[in-house]
């Protein structure tokens, strides 16, 4: 598989894997930094994938970075869902790929910031093997309505790490808010986390996921 994707590893042979996915009209340098940032606890694989420039709706049909079509900002609108399957099944191939390499599903942590967080929370639930977790930052939930029948058994306990700023007015808190109720309702260990801060992350919400990541990189298999 050719994977048009960025590679930071935190030390030497790797037993973890974070696949991290950018927002839109971004790119996988937009979080480079965060592996030195975090400076984890266990060696640690970041793959940060750039999306393809597609035709986003919302932006007047102009192509940039993408994981899907983005149709309308509200909740309730229509979405793009070929799109957002499509994405899915490039996340688990991401993943198999990881297992491929030597990484067990079970060490393999799924994410994204902003549209890629919601491609994570949309494809996280469903794989077919158990993961590490997700972590959702200022994000939500595409396709809410089939989660309770497409979650997989593999993974309706998966620990998720959601963050959100109160002050965003790009993907408003109440979406991650409802996003975080179902995944909840599925029996997911949702660690929800806001900030004072409008559509971006903050130095705190990076040390909070650094604890969180830290407490699962100690766990024993």
């Amino acid at each position: 598989m050719q994977v048009n994707a960025i590679e930071i590893n935190t030390g030497e042979n790797p037993a973890w894997s974070l696949i991290f996915l950018h927002g839109l009209g971004a790119d996988g340098h937009d979080f480079a930094p965060l592996p030195r940032e975090m400076n984890l606890p266990a060696a640690v694989r970041f793959v940060l994938p750039h999306a393809p420039a597609v035709p986003v709706t919302i932006n007047g049909g102009v192509s940039m970075p993408a994981w899907y079509d983005v149709l309308t900002l509200d909740w309730n609108g229509p979405e793009d869902t070929a799109g957002v399957r499509h994405s899915g099944r490039e996340l688990e191939r991401l993943i198999r790929r990881e297992t491929e390499r030597g990484i067990p599903s079970h060490r393999v942590f799924v994410g994204g910031f902003s549209q890629g967080g919601s491609v994570a929370l949309f494809a996280g639930p469903r794989h077919p093997d158990p993961l590490a977790g997700i972590i959702a930052l200022s994000t939500w939930m595409p396709q809410p309505s089939t989660l309770a029948e497409e979650n997989s058994d593999a993974n309706r306990s998966l620990p998720v790490f959601m963050a959100h700023g109160t002050y965003d007015a790009t993907v408003p808190m109440m979406f991650g808010a409802r996003s975080r109720d179902r995944l909840r309702a599925q029996g997911h260990d949702v660690q929800w986390s806001t900030y004072p801060m409008e559509h971006a992350v903050c130095a705190q919400e990076i040390a909070d996921l650094k604890d969180w990541l830290a407490a699962r990189l100690q766990m024993t298999d």
